[in-house]
């Protein structure tokens, strides 16, 4: 006979001859011969060293064990005093109910909404990324969700999990700020056949997420077609010089065309504007004489003006000239001064007859 000795949190299972014989708590004990013993640390999972069903046949074993069983379209989250420790594929599992607490919370992942109670921490813990599939929609988002291809819900912001399966999950979003349309380069023919280059701008907020996602196809294509349209609309029924005269009226116009379409978009358009408009070669060319041929215009009448009032001035000069001999001699007397100012000295030669005509100028006669 052999002694054997189980201390505390041990189990030991007898086998006699190879075949499982009884289980065995803490305290010593005798074995005979043909008796095996082996000795399980009761904190630590237990792997069966035959055939699981045979053990479980001993109700004093039975009572001991926890004995998990997980399905194909199942998962068990493991829990060791309160923390999620391991996620259970399918198979059989046994752990020894001992000094660990441990907790099972049973999830069917053959479905996609994750209806267990669950909390967000374990669905975010990196143990069950390989079955959670997880989104966010952001505070400015809408999304719409398709479950095997067909429309399940709208989304509005926050974030969200689903079972990770074999069924296809589709997620649309829509961001719900004002966005700006870019019309760049567009190539429209006026009236009178003037090929113009337009680049324009528009701005636009999605209102319906259903609409915009599930009842049109790119309804932002869509949207930019509208106004590339309306655009060629308003140009092509004016001449080149009735557009420059009511080029203002333009984006109104536009605006307001394109408001009463993209409803169906799920769209609410906000503004409109034009950016520039680039002419041909030839034209800009056209342009630019005209332009220049005003401008002289302008210079010529203007030039004219001036000469006119000079005139006028010097007519009114003449006249109080005339009347007022005084004043003639001040002025006779300001224009040898301003030639005076042109020479340095002045050599006098001759007789008398000089002083008297210099004297003749500057002094008035009575």
């Amino acid at each position: 006979m052999k002694r054997v000795r189980i201390n505390a949190y041990q189990a030991g299972l007898v086998f006699k001859n190879g075949v499982y014989n009884r289980t065995l708590g803490e305290g010593k004990y005798w074995l005979m011969p043909a008796e095996k013993l082996e000795v399980y640390d009761m904190t630590k999972p237990f792997t069966a060293p035959c055939e699981l069903n045979i053990l479980l046949q001993d109700a004093a074993l039975a009572a001991i064990l926890h004995v998990v069983e997980v399905k194909d379209t199942e998962i068990v989250l493991l829990y060791e005093n309160g923390l999620l420790k391991q996620v259970l594929s399918a198979g059989r599992y046994t752990f020894w109910k001992s000094v660990i607490k441990y907790d099972f919370v049973r999830a069917g992942i053959a479905k996609v909404e994750v209806t267990e109670d669950i909390d967000r921490t374990a669905l975010q813990n990196k143990l069950l990324s390989p079955y959670v599939r997880t989104t966010t929609v952001e505070s400015y988002e809408r999304a719409v969700l398709f479950v095997d291809g067909k429309y399940s819900q709208q989304l509005n912001s926050g974030t969200y999990y689903w079972w990770k399966n074999n069924i296809p999950l589709y997620i649309g979003k829509v961001d719900t700020r004002r966005q700006q349309l870019e019309l760049n380069g567009q190539e429209i023919l006026t009236r009178d056949k003037a090929a113009l280059r337009i680049n324009a701008w528009a701005q636009y907020q999605v209102t319906d997420v259903e609409k915009a996602l599930l009842q049109n196809k790119e309804y932002e294509r869509q949207l930019y077609v509208t106004f590339q349209l309306a655009l060629r609309e308003y140009i092509a029924g004016l001449g080149f010089d009735e557009l420059l005269e009511k080029k203002e009226s333009l984006a109104p116009y536009v605006l307001q065309a394109v408001k009463e379409k993209v409803e169906v978009l799920g769209v609410e358009v906000s503004g409109f504007g034009i950016r520039d408009i680039v002419l041909p070669g030839d034209i800009k060319e056209i342009m630019n004489q005209v332009l220049v041929a005003e401008k002289k215009a302008q210079s010529n009448t203007i030039m004219r003006r001036e000469e006119t009032a000079s005139t006028r001035s010097l007519l009114n000069t003449a006249k109080l000239l005339e009347d007022n001999p005084m004043l003639l001699k001040l002025k006779e007397m300001e224009y040898v001064e301003k030639i005076a100012e042109k020479i340095s000295n002045i050599s006098l030669n001759g007789n008398g007859v000089l002083i008297d005509q210099l004297r003749q100028i500057f002094i008035p006669q009575k």
